[in-house]
This record gives C-alpha cells, sequence and structure tokens, in this order.
C-alpha cells in the first residue's frame, strides 16, 4: 500500500526515520523529500502522488500546522474517498494550531519512539478506521 507523508521540512528527521520504520514494516511510502529533482514540476508531482497513494500520514508539530502545502494536502485527503479511514494525524509535537476536524480522528504520538508508534500507524493504514458517533 503507498502512504503519502505530509509534514514540514523542520521536521524532516522524524519524517525520514517514520519513511523507514514504514518500509520495513512493508509500505511504500511517498516522501517529497527523497522524490525532489531540479526542473520538476512540484505540483504535478505532488499532485499524482496525492493519487496514487491510499494512506496519508501527516506529522503534526507547530510548523506543518503553518506550512501552507501540509494544509493543502489535509484538505485533499480530507475530500478523497480514497483516504477515507486512512488520514492519520501523527503527533511529534504538539500544538494548538491544527485544523478541529483532525482532533476528530485516531491519532499516533511519536512520544520519543518511532518504532514503537509505527505499529500502530500500521494498524490503522492496513484495517482503516471508522468514526463512531461520539468521535463525529
Amino acid at each position: 500500500m503507498k502512504v503519502f507523508l505530509s509534514y514540514s521540512e523542520k521536521d524532516s528527521d522524524v519524517a525520514k526515520e517514520l519513511a523507514a520504520q514504514l518500509e520495513k514494516a512493508g509500505f511504500d511510502t511517498w516522501d517529497p523529500a527523497e522524490v525532489r529533482f531540479p526542473g520538476d514540476n512540484w505540483a504535478l508531482r505532488i499532485g499524482k502522488a496525492l493519487q496514487e497513494s491510499e494512506a496519508m500520514v501527516v506529522l503534526i508539530s507547530p510548523d506543518s500546522m503553518k506550512s501552507r502545502t501540509v494544509r493543502q494536502e489535509i484538505d485533499y485527503a480530507l475530500g478523497s474517498s480514497r483516504y477515507k479511514g486512512r488520514l492519520i494525524p501523527v503527533v511529534i509535537k504538539p500544538t494548538k494550531d491544527s485544523p478541529w476536524i483532525l482532533k476528530k480522528l485516531p491519532s499516533v504520538s511519536i512520544g520519543g519512539s518511532v518504532p514503537k508508534a509505527v505499529g500502530q500507524i500500521a494498524d490503522y493504514i492496513k484495517h482503516g478506521f471508522e468514526l463512531s458517533p461520539a468521535n463525529s
């Protein structure tokens, strides 16, 4: 399953570690930092990756929530049936600036241990989740 990673460049160290752990768990991750080439039409590459992916892991931090690109990627995932039950917010640094809708989704906290969090992320990716009436 192809997983799109959405994050701020300032969170790239955690994103790289997370991508490596997800790859070990058998997922095909699309990390924007790993596919940048001079002369690329960046918007087109991101759009194609979003269309081809089946899950999104968005790293939540004060920096990512200030990123216009991350916000647009979240908006795309929220509006796409491909990502239903597979938009996974991963909190790496708590912030009050995350969109209200993300607070309604089950999230994963890194808590200093990426390998431990990957098990929970993998479960959400493989099985998805449904919002119960209490969460919606």
